[in-house]
């Protein structure tokens, strides 16, 4: 997920000096920000999860088989998305912080008729992280399936994954 979270990284580091973003950061509402936020997350879960196919889909027809394949998507969903989630907020930290470095209040208020408070660094790094996670999701593109599944799955449930892909090739 390195490639995801520097594509991400940069998307951030370019969109917080750019001062369309500063106005729209200004004129969003909570409530908009809130579906900015599930939004760009859902984007990024279901980008990695079928970028790198860890959808499981059981050749299987019976009712156990299928509870099972919705147990491991289950499973899939959660750990995917408590990643994407504990990166989001890494990028809500680093944006703000290199929001306080970076930003000028007298450029940001002529820019947007709002003077640069807190409230303002606040909104402008939570909005910027939820652009940034959606270019993480293209930036995840670049990792390979392997990497992804070594972060979604555990040493276990890799060979378990190995062995049915073998079963199924015979």
């Amino acid at each position: 997920m390195s490639k995801a979270l520097a594509a991400a990284l940069a998307t951030g580091a370019v969109a917080i000096v750019n001062s369309t973003v500063w106005s729209l950061a200004a004129s969003l509402s909570t409530p908009r920000l809130v579906i900015a936020t599930v939004g760009s997350v859902a984007i990024m879960i279901g980008w990695l999860i079928v970028d790198a196919q860890l959808w499981h889909r059981s050749a299987e027809v019976s009712r156990e088989a299928r509870q099972r394949a919705r147990l491991y998507n289950a499973s899939t969903v959660m750990t995917v998305g408590i990643g994407v989630l504990v990166c989001y907020g890494g990028l809500i930290v680093i944006n703000l912080v290199w929001a306080l470095f970076i930003l000028n209040g007298q450029v940001f208020a002529s820019t947007t008729r709002t003077p640069l408070d807190a409230a303002e660094y606040w909104t402008l790094s939570w909005f910027v992280a939820s652009v940034a996670t959606v270019g993480g999701a293209l930036g995840s593109g670049l990792e390979s399936d392997e990497a992804i599944r070594a972060a979604a799955y555990s040493k276990r449930e890799q060979e378990r994954r190995h062995m049915l892909q073998d079963d199924n090739g015979d």
